[in-house]
């Protein structure tokens, strides 16, 4: 007897609701017993999808980090590296607000220490920087800060995103404060002023209507 094909639907399914378990109650409430039986399915059909609760866990993270990468990927190799780098915050913002306990799952506890389910999202933060180098708009950069320059990137939608989950700041605010966030960071970078303003204008005007 041939193996009974996997059901797209229902890894979906496990994943997303394993996301909400880990948003909602934290790490100790993942168990396989609970989620086939919150499903409506056996726990061996869980392990088929998944060999462990630590194998889940990181599935969850690669599934939010993919989702994200998505959402980043139209902006690479761009003709305006700034534009770029201040769409690719917003999308990132706009991503934790659409899926919220997604987004909280993958941040929601410490990863193994050789977790690096979010290093593709990070190199590409890395790049846009690079852009920035070498199109002569970040000239405060030298070519050994990107890495540091893409840590600092991330933080900032991160932070907002943390903001408005933790009911301190409303949505709406925080993303308009992100895009002037984006601009004074390119600025800081090197870039002149006035560039930076009408890099980042459409995303402004966008806003506004």
């Amino acid at each position: 007897m041939s193996p009974r094909p996997r059901d797209p639907a229902l890894r979906a399914g496990l994943l997303a609701r394993a996301a909400k378990l880990l948003a909602e109650e934290g790490p100790s409430a993942l168990s396989t017993r609970r989620l086939a039986r919150e499903l409506g399915v056996s726990t061996a059909a869980v392990y088929t999808y998944f060999g462990s609760v630590e194998q889940l866990r990181y599935e969850v993270r690669l599934d939010g980090f993919a989702r994200l990468q998505s959402r980043l990927e139209p902006f690479d190799s761009p003709d305006d590296p700034v534009a770029a780098l201040a769409g690719m915050v917003v999308a990132f913002f706009d991503f934790g607000m659409l899926l919220p306990h997604l987004y909280r799952a993958m941040f929601v506890d410490r990863p193994p220490e050789d977790d690096d389910a979010g290093a593709a999202t990070f190199e590409r933060l890395k790049a846009i920087v690079q852009h920035g180098v070498e199109a002569g708009r970040f000239t405060a950069v030298t070519a050994t800060q990107a890495e540091l320059c893409a840590a600092q990137v991330w933080s900032m939608p991160h932070g907002m995103v943390t903001m408005v989950l933790s009911r301190a700041v409303p949505a709406d605010a925080a993303r308009e404060v992100l895009v002037d966030m984006a601009s004074r960071m390119a600025i800081g970078y090197g870039d002149d002023r006035h560039a930076a303003t009408q890099s980042v204008a459409p995303l402004t005007a966008a806003r506004r209507t």
